[in-house]
């Protein structure tokens, strides 16, 4: 631990989430004093420790978040939605809601904020996720706060979608498959969200270790499952067809996710090389805990 991380409070919200846990257990592994705000305390009672507090709030209500922020240092902030729920827009969730901690750090005088948003944002604020996560990134920018924005190119976790098809014995990619990404673990992108505490990086871009392709990502999934090598691949004039329908005739609580997944997968997204996580042994190890579980039936 930095000794100059040691004496900073940070505060955090999102902890509940995929990337937000893993950011919470590498604050405490570096014994740094943590605020953690969260909807539901039960869920991350293991995260408990003397020098941690557990604040009961939602930051969709910004009343319950008011006097939390007196001594923080550094928020960290990893509020987001993929897919809606509870009536929530993602304008609610990934502007609003950052918005709320951003005017209550800015009242408490807080030197630093740390957003996790997504890789190459700018070039996509027509998609309605996307928009949302870029006009709070706008905001942020000019609160006159320090501030980092990191620009994962896609979690590991987000990569079950492969390995949900491969357990059916088929995977599906657009176009031929070769388009390119190097998805990042939480552990290891958790590293780099509690090194920015001392950064002076505006923007940091970061991927996984490993640059693959959509077909060996594909083919990584069948062998986890133990399946035959079979992908089928989908000429991007039905992407296209799908992206037009799902915009025309559902709401974006519908094609949000849908829009954000289809127009991602059909480019390459490299971001720098990070962390030492191997997604076939993520892979591996996610079938491992499936079959543990369907064994315990």
């Amino acid at each position: 631990m930095k000794n100059n991380e040691k004496n900073k409070t940070v505060l955090l919200a999102g902890a509940t989430g995929y990337l937000g846990n893993f950011i919470a257990k590498e604050l405490i592994s570096r014994n740094i004093n943590t605020k953690i705000i969260v909807r539901n305390p039960d869920k991350i009672i293991p995260l408990a420790y003397d020098f941690v507090e557990i604040i009961p709030a939602e930051v969709t209500r910004p009343e319950t978040i008011k006097g939390h922020f007196t001594g923080v240092d550094t928020v960290i902030s990893s509020i987001g939605i993929t897919r809606q729920k509870d009536g929530l827009t993602y304008m609610d969730v990934d502007y609003r809601a950052n918005m709320n901690l951003l005017e209550e750090a800015k009242k408490a005088g807080v030197r630093k904020f740390i957003y996790v948003s997504v890789i190459n944002g700018h070039l996509h604020r027509n998609l309605k996720l996307i928009a949302a996560k870029e006009a709070f990134v706008d905001e942020l920018k000019a609160s006159g706060l320090e501030y980092t924005i990191i620009r994962p190119n896609g979690f590991f976790s987000d990569m079950r979608d492969f390995l949900k098809m491969a357990e059916k014995g088929k995977v599906y990619v657009f176009g031929n498959g070769k388009k390119k990404f190097n998805p990042i673990h939480g552990a290891d992108l958790a590293l780099v969200c509690v090194d920015a505490i001392n950064s002076d990086k505006n923007q940091i871009p970061v991927g996984g270790p490993d640059i693959l392709t959509h077909n060996e990502v594909a083919e990584m999934a069948l062998r986890a499952c133990g399946k035959p090598i079979k992908i089928i691949h989908i000429p991007h004039w039905v992407r296209k067809s799908v992206l037009w329908t799902t915009r025309t005739f559902f709401t974006s609580k519908t094609y949000g996710p849908i829009e954000f997944f289809l127009t991602l997968m059909a480019e390459d997204a490299i971001a720098p090389r990070y962390g030492s996580h191997r997604l076939s042994l993520f892979f591996q190890n996610e079938m491992d805990i499936i079959n543990r579980k369907t064994d315990a039936k």
